[in-house]
């Protein structure tokens, strides 16, 4: 990865688009039954925008604004601590594997599963099992709450694998996205009888909370909680009530504020300063499992994401919907960029908020990342590069040192100026280790490149590696190989060929 200074891409993207970001929220407030909105933008560890719009209580005329320590309700967004609860765990080897059946942690979980048997005939495979990973990514089949109960139920986890012996999975785990309140509960309660003796809540608040510094983040909302509350309210205008999800409380009983999730989203960007899990983990807690049906309303699941695509990047959420409180908790991880909302009612009316709101983001940060000044590293020493290069006598390069060091290669040839603007025949080489160089260029690329009938794609050259051949007995490398292109045995060559028409 190119290094490129923070302080240019916020001043590239701040005053127009985080302007428009701003307005898209002001006017959403106005929305029936839609007191109070919390909002935060965040760009690698730097905190971007905050937008903070009406008043924690909508019924009292004198009250102030919300801020971004303004306390929320943040509902299903709670599902995001039982995931790292699992791979805390796993991390820490009291998990086997994140595929471990649950049957491995809950001794008398029994349920059946009639969709993964087929007739004999037709028999190709095992029932698929029930998973902590499916569990943690809404593939594990599990109903959406246990039969004859409300998310106000108040039993046990063993009250919970009784009632589950009689019921029926949805649908074949691992065949199907299917949103469960449930799988969420049952291995939380699950997970922590295995490794925190039965203490959930605790466990959440010592290994995440305290450690986060997210102090305004929690379960139980005392009357100090209350009082710092963004009051909810129903479309009707209506005060929502603060009632306890009892049993239920892994998947939706939590509180933040825009702040402290603000510290949690730069755990998943990479960029904390105090780590959380390894970054091989939290890579493969980013990465998209599996691929939903139409009818569901995301096009992939993860864990315990919600995935769509939007202008050519995958943007992670997870929504949260609660009586009074609306939220949302979202990244894009190659952007290393977020944007959560927290809002005391229901989500405003006229499109999606988070949508609109990267419609402006997007195109903004890759402009920035483009126009943003590059860090570029020149090799220790230049000189076994610098020289003329061809690739089977039908393109032809020449390497050179620019003036600060950093290496130039230029493109000539036959007919190169007819194919090749200008602004593209030259690109730098920033050096990445040893013999190794990253392509970059200069200039704003058009993504295709026309030529004649064919097109190339200038953005997928831009970033690729070249890796130089070892030096030979008079310390040059004798060319080099591209393999992100495809290209290799691009070779030296003793002097600039003359080309004769």
């Amino acid at each position: 990865i190119i290094p490129v200074h923070c302080e240019c891409i916020i001043v590239l993207i701040h005053f127009f688009v985080l302007l428009s970001v701003d307005m898209l929220l002001r006017h959403k407030i106005h929305s029936p039954g839609l007191p109070a909105m919390s909002a935060i933008v965040i760009y690698n560890d730097t905190v971007l925008w905050t937008g903070n719009f009406g008043k924690k209580n909508g019924s009292d005329p004198f009250s102030a604004m919300p801020n971004e320590y303004t306390i929320y309700r943040i509902a299903s967004i709670s599902k995001i601590f039982p995931a790292i609860m699992l791979y805390k765990l796993w991390e820490e080897g009291k998990v086997t594997s994140l595929d471990d059946p649950l049957e491995r942690y809950a001794q008398s979980f029994i349920i059946k599963n009639p969709l993964g048997r087929l007739k004999e005939s037709e028999q190709r495979y095992t029932p698929s099992p029930v998973t902590l990973r499916r569990m943690a990514s809404q593939l594990s089949g599990l109903p959406r709450r246990l039969r004859s109960t409300s998310l106000l139920w108040r039993g046990s986890t063993q009250d919970a694998l009784a009632l589950l012996k009689d019921d029926v999975l949805v649908v074949d785990p691992g065949t199907r996205c299917h949103y469960s309140n449930l799988a969420f509960s049952l291995m939380a309660h699950v997970l922590a009888d295995h490794a925190a003796e039965g203490e959930y809540q605790r466990w959440v608040s010592e290994n995440i909370l305290d450690h986060l510094g997210m102090e305004d983040t929690g379960f139980d909302i005392t009357p100090p909680i209350r009082s710092q509350m963004a009051v909810g309210f129903y479309s009707s205008g209506q005060p929502a009530p603060l009632y306890d999800l009892g049993w239920y409380r892994p998947s939706g009983q939590m509180y933040s504020t825009a702040a402290d999730l603000a510290k949690l989203a730069m755990v998943f960007l990479g960029t904390y300063h105090r780590r959380l899990l390894e970054p091989d983990t939290v890579k493969t807690m980013l990465t998209p499992l599996f691929k939903c049906s139409s009818e569901y309303f995301a096009n992939k699941t993860g864990t315990p994401w919600e995935i769509n695509e939007q202008l050519g990047y995958d943007i992670i959420r997870k929504d949260g919907d609660i009586d009074g409180y609306s939220a949302t908790f979202s990244l894009v991880p190659k952007l290393r960029l977020s944007f959560i909302v927290l809002i005391a009612g229901p989500r405003p009316q006229g499109g999606n908020i988070v949508t609109q709101t990267y419609e402006y983001l997007i195109p903004a940060m890759e402009t920035a990342f483009r126009e943003a000044e590059k860090s570029l590293s020149p090799p220790p020493n230049p000189a076994p590069y610098v020289g003329y290069y061809t690739y089977s006598n039908l393109t032809f390069y020449e390497i050179k040192v620019g003036s600060t060091g950093i290496l130039v290669m230029q493109q000539f040839g036959p007919h190169i100026e007819e194919l090749i603007p200008e602004n593209y025949r030259t690109i730098k080489l920033h050096h990445l280790e040893d013999r190794v160089f990253q392509v970059v260029f200069d200039k704003e690329f058009p993504c295709i490149l026309r030529l004649g009938s064919a097109s190339v794609s200038l953005e997928t050259q831009d970033g690729q590696l070249f890796n130089f051949y070892p030096f030979d007995r008079k310390g040059l490398s004798p060319g080099f190989d591209a393999p992100g292109l495809n290209t290799y045995n691009v070779v030296r060559i003793l002097r600039k060929p003359i080309f004769y028409s």
